[in-house]
């Protein structure tokens, strides 16, 4: 073999090498690399869609490391540098505490859930059909408000103290005029949401603020066990930020048929948001967070199953499991754009 034949081979291997190395980075983008990743501390459905993600992270080369806490500690670390990307934060509710990290983070997805979220006031669809109840103004009536109490006063179950939105509801009974005939029951929201859950089984009346997607959806079918009662007017406390009109269209089980339905506020939903820097560095995922959306109904459906008994770990995962096996042309799709986004 002449000297010239030796570095002709040689070349071509060394240039092989390189076209291999490159071609195995473009396939596996996070080789090497960590995603501090957070979950909110609020157990849900959430955690299902953050297993889901995790696998996609994995199956880009990256390594995850999850951490649990507050939305409002999130802000702080990501806006610090100290965590990269959240998947659960509840906008537009969330939108004043992230305008504090705007300039160190970012939204990578407005929105997980396919057409967003809802907020509003339910009661058992036998009551309502009995007493033709078809909006929330009703409660203004006594006799229509002590169907729903012990003493005169209807029992409106509420959210747990802290939360928001048992700051619009409390707004939104003044604002109404309905102060007098109802009361705002603020507790363990889902300790009292079982009590409701079963009083509607047995045929009693129930009043409660709820949301969907959630396990209470799942619980108490709307437009067959109970109905959305429309509110009056859009009405919020300056601490609830809410782009858009509270009149949603397409709800199913709203009183009296009405769409659209006017709900506590438009529909919310779980964001993405990402320090900068670190979605700058990975456009990966930053492409594999931009696809990711489940229909309502799925989000329902875990949601029920959690509450049901499946909050353990190992229940969790087998969810995303599950998920995955049966949508994998889906979940792989999504692994492809991402591999090579740049």
């Amino acid at each position: 073999m002449t000297k010239r034949s030796f570095l002709t081979i040689v070349t071509a291997a060394a240039f092989a090498a390189l076209v291999g190395q490159s071609a195995l980075a473009q396939e596996m983008p996070g080789k090497g690399k960590t995603i501090r990743y957070a979950q909110s501390d609020s157990l849900g459905a959430n955690y299902v869609t953050a297993q889901i993600i995790m696998r996609g992270m994995k199956a880009l080369g990256y390594e995850v490391k999850l951490t649990t806490l507050n939305t409002t500690l999130f802000f702080q670390a990501a806006g610090q540098g100290d965590l990269d990307l959240a998947t659960d934060v509840n906008m537009p509710q969330r939108e004043p505490a992230f305008r504090n990290i705007e300039k160190q983070a970012e939204i990578v997805s407005p929105g997980m859930i396919v057409g967003g979220g809802i907020n509003g006031y339910l009661i058992d669809k036998k009551t309502a059909t009995a007493h033709n109840i078809t909006t929330l103004e009703q409660m203004k009536d006594p006799k229509i408000a002590a169907l729903f109490g012990k003493d005169g006063k209807a029992d409106l179950i509420n959210c747990d103290p802290g939360w928001s939105c048992g700051d619009v509801v409390d707004f939104q009974l003044d604002k109404f005029g309905l102060k007098d005939t109802v009361r705002s029951v603020r507790g363990k929201y889902e300790a009292l949401m079982v009590e409701a859950v079963a009083r509607v089984k047995r045929g009693e009346p129930a009043f409660f603020y709820a949301w969907n997607p959630s396990w209470v959806g799942n619980a108490l079918i709307p437009g067959e066990e109970v109905v959305w009662l429309p509110t009056p007017a859009d009405a919020l406390p300056p601490s609830v930020p809410n782009k858009g009109s509270a009149l949603v269209n397409g709800v199913k089980g709203c009183a009296g048929g009405a769409d659209p339905c006017r709900m506590a506020m438009s529909s919310w939903n779980w964001a993405s948001v990402a320090n900068s820097q670190f979605v700058a560095a990975n456009p990966a995922v930053k492409a594999l967070i931009a696809q990711i959306k489940f229909p309502l109904a799925t989000w329902s459906a875990w949601e029920f199953n959690i509450n049901k008994g499946g909050a353990s770990t190992s229940a969790v995962t087998r969810m995303a499991d599950e998920w995955i096996a049966s949508n994998k042309a889906q979940f792989d799709g999504w692994i492809e754009v991402a591999r090579v986004a740049k």
